[in-house]
């Protein structure tokens, strides 16, 4: 019986067997592991909002965009360590396996370092320059500055569990989430009920428990040593693996930074229709973030199915399982939309009794509902692109659809709907220009997939080096 049971915690090789059941029996503990993730900021939020206020629920809330925005090194990291590993575990090369594992703790340990000493310097000009009421600014700051101090544990579980998931461990992954998940909920409520320290009981909380799920996450690497090695020659930045790594990488982390950006842009917008409806677009950024999880959850699911069938030379089986895989992911979020369309207001109670801020909140929902599963398509095929190689192509597609797409339209359809009753505009147009985005992005995604720049970099030979 436990060594039935301990199968269910070791690498998964997704080069073999029904290429839908591999990536949903992958996904699924994925998927609850991301949905744990979105706990400790929805945690956040409720409590908050329940025990402080709707201006603290808006101070958490505003704190989102500059918080991405400094993640967006951790982003990288993750994304190319988790492609590198999984394409070397496909390959059955201990060599590179052990270097990609190695170079992705140094390289994190050296982001760690450049936010620790740079964010302090730079949250209060950004609070300013978005435009944030002064009666939530200095909550606000408070929840940076200590979520960025102890940025370690958020740091390390990220990168580690993408190492894991790259060797097809998402069950571990999620089981150490889970357990912080639970210590960031009572920390919460203690630090917040009981000790009345506000917003900043709820980045302590967080903190503490990112940096249980970290150490978790290591120790279960530790246990790995019939895989790859992590001895001290391993955990240092050897220039070709770090160098392939940032290649892999960085367009995520670029992705990252100006989806941040914009976010930052699109804040001072947010903040101009005042403290209620920033609440309400809080409320609404938890829920869409758990709305979004399967799309997610499917897209770093066929990040590693590719990649490990990259490192395999299995092309065609690339193409069935992302064909497979992405009809799943979109049965799925037609599913939960429906749930969310049906018991929304439910869940949007959850986080104020404010009956306004309510409905606010779920009419915002209902029209960002055709979005969700066009962001299934674009997640699963983007996905598919990364394992394989390429990168470049899904940031070009996520840069586009954030410069060229998401600021102007939300810009310009607030300013259309200017009007006598209302001077600053109709604030739902927001939420339209984000659904109208996300439906053009689903499109130029299908004609960039079809087109095939990954397809040809395989065919080609393009190969992953890890040489030191």
């Amino acid at each position: 019986m436990a060594g039935s049971f301990k199968r269910f915690f070791e690498p998964v090789d997704m080069t073999e067997g029904k290429p839908a059941g591999k990536i949903f029996n992958f996904m699924v503990p994925m998927l609850i592991g991301n949905i744990a993730q979105q706990l400790y900021n929805t945690v956040d939020s409720i409590i908050v909002g329940r025990f402080v206020g709707d201006k603290a629920l808006a101070a958490v809330g505003s704190a989102g965009p500059i918080l991405n925005l400094f993640l967006m090194l951790f982003v990288g990291i993750s994304v190319g360590a988790g492609i590198m590993v999984s394409q070397a575990f496909g390959a059955k090369n201990r060599e590179s396996l052990s270097v990609a594992v190695g170079t992705s703790i140094s390289l994190t340990m050296v982001a760690v370092v450049i936010i620790m000493v740079t964010t302090p310097f730079m949250i209060m000009p950004l609070l300013r320059l978005t435009g944030t009421p002064e009666s939530i600014i200095h909550w606000t700051w408070q929840y940076l500055m200590i979520l960025f101090v102890g940025i370690i544990g958020c740091a390390f579980y990220n990168i580690l569990s993408g190492i894991l998931r790259g060797l097809g461990d998402s069950l571990s992954a999620l089981v150490y989430l889970l357990i912080a998940t639970a210590i960031n909920t009572v920390l919460d409520y203690i630090f917040v009920r009981y000790f009345h320290m506000g917003v900043s009981g709820a980045a302590v909380a967080t903190i503490i428990a990112q940096a249980v799920s970290a150490i978790l996450s290591y120790r279960k690497l530790m246990q790995m040593k019939q895989l790859f090695d992590l001895s001290g020659r391993y955990l240092k930045l050897h220039r070709g693996p770090a160098g392939e790594l940032l290649r892999l990488g960085l367009p995520s982390g670029v992705t990252q930074a100006v989806f941040s950006m914009s976010m930052l842009i699109i804040q001072a917008l947010t903040n101009s229709f005042g403290e209620q409806y920033i609440a309400a677009n809080v409320i609404v950024m938890r829920v869409d973030g758990f709305v979004m999880m399967p799309a997610f959850s499917f897209g770093q699911a066929m990040t590693t199915f590719a990649g490990q069938n990259a490192g395999a030379g299995k092309l065609d089986r690339i193409r069935q399982g992302n064909k497979e895989g992405t009809m799943i992911g979109v049965a799925t979020s037609v599913v939960i939309a429906f749930l969310i369309w049906l018991f929304g207001k439910g869940l949007m109670s959850v986080f104020t009794d404010t009956a306004a801020l309510v409905d606010m909140s779920y009419h915002m929902m209902m029209i960002l509902m055709p979005g969700y599963i066009a962001m299934e398509v674009t997640q699963c095929l983007s996905g598919t692109m990364r394992g394989a190689g390429d990168t470049m192509t899904p940031m070009w597609i996520s840069l586009i659809n954030t410069i060229a797409l998401r600021i102007p339209l939300a810009y310009g359809l607030v300013a259309l709907s200017k009007t006598a009753a209302l001077p600053k505009g109709n604030c739902y147009m927001l939420q339209y220009s984000l659904m109208i985005t996300w439906l053009l992005g689903a499109a130029i995604t299908f004609a960039c997939f079809r087109a095939g720049r990954w397809n040809r970099m395989l065919r080609s030979g393009v190969k992953k080096t890890f040489e030191n």
